[in-house]
């Protein structure tokens, strides 16, 4: 269980917040009165609690903080707990990068992979993210591709210190259907990508159970109702855990 509480705070938030949520954040608009308040709420925790670290020289700007906050927030809208309490720090890249990972000396320390990454979410509670992903997968709400949605969901996975698809289930009807309904779509995701087949998750989804997580997040908030549609008993399982309908808000134009 996810115990405790996120401690919002009092002070007012700043105007310029609405403002960047309603530009870089278009799936905030779907949200109630209720709901985009909390979200600017949670995004002051979020901001308060974790340090940002500009990496390939890019400087962070309050619209960096905002926007990567707001869509990490979307997750916790409606969640008990803390705050991502396993994330440390974030780190933001201005574009794709090339990671690099500490090994023991045996294998020559640091390396640095060989393929680009838009975003990691490493087990130590650091967050790494490409400015240029970030803002690009947010701006279009219906492509089932958004890095910060993919890293938190990985976050939320870690909190139980593992990091195998399920992340820590509150109502015990959904301990008991989780693994049986994920494995089983994970299964036929791992298959359909095999045989060639279109999928409504992304095909990056076969590649374990957590990545198989991470992706159905994206398109349960970017895609719900292609989801609801192919996938409904996975959808439901989602829908449960985040406690959002995210099929039945529609785009809404509405202002943050």
């Amino acid at each position: 269980m996810r115990r405790g509480s996120i401690r919002l705070r009092t002070e007012p938030v700043p105007d310029n917040w609405r403002d960047i949520v309603a530009r870089n954040v278009p799936l905030a608009a779907g949200l109630s009165p209720e709901e985009r308040e909390r979200l600017l709420r949670l995004i002051q925790v979020f901001i308060h609690d974790k340090p940002f670290e500009g990496c390939g020289g890019l400087e962070i700007t309050e619209e960096m903080r905002v926007t990567i906050a707001a869509h990490a927030c979307l997750l916790l809208l409606h969640l008990e707990g803390p705050c991502y309490p396993t994330v440390k720090r974030i780190l933001v890249y201005p574009s794709a990068f090339q990671p690099k990972r500490v090994l023991p000396s045996r294998y020559m320390g640091v390396v640095t992979g060989p393929v680009a990454e838009s975003g990691e979410a490493w087990r130590d509670g650091i967050v790494v993210l490409s400015w240029d992903d970030v803002h690009r997968g947010g701006a279009n709400p219906a492509d089932g591709d958004d890095v910060v949605l993919h890293e938190f969901a990985h976050a939320l996975d870690q909190e139980d210190g593992d990091a195998g698809g399920t992340p820590v289930l509150d109502s015990p009807s959904l301990v008991k259907s989780w693994a049986r309904i994920l494995s089983a779509h994970y299964e036929q995701l791992r298959h359909d990508v095999d045989a060639g087949r279109a999928t409504v998750l992304d095909e990056y989804g076969a590649t374990n159970p957590a990545e198989f997580f991470a992706v159905a997040t994206e398109t349960f908030f970017e895609k719900p109702e292609q989801l609801k549609t192919a996938e409904p008993d996975l959808y439901d399982q989602l829908r449960q855990f985040y406690r959002q309908d995210p099929a039945s808000r529609g785009p809404g134009p509405s202002p943050v």
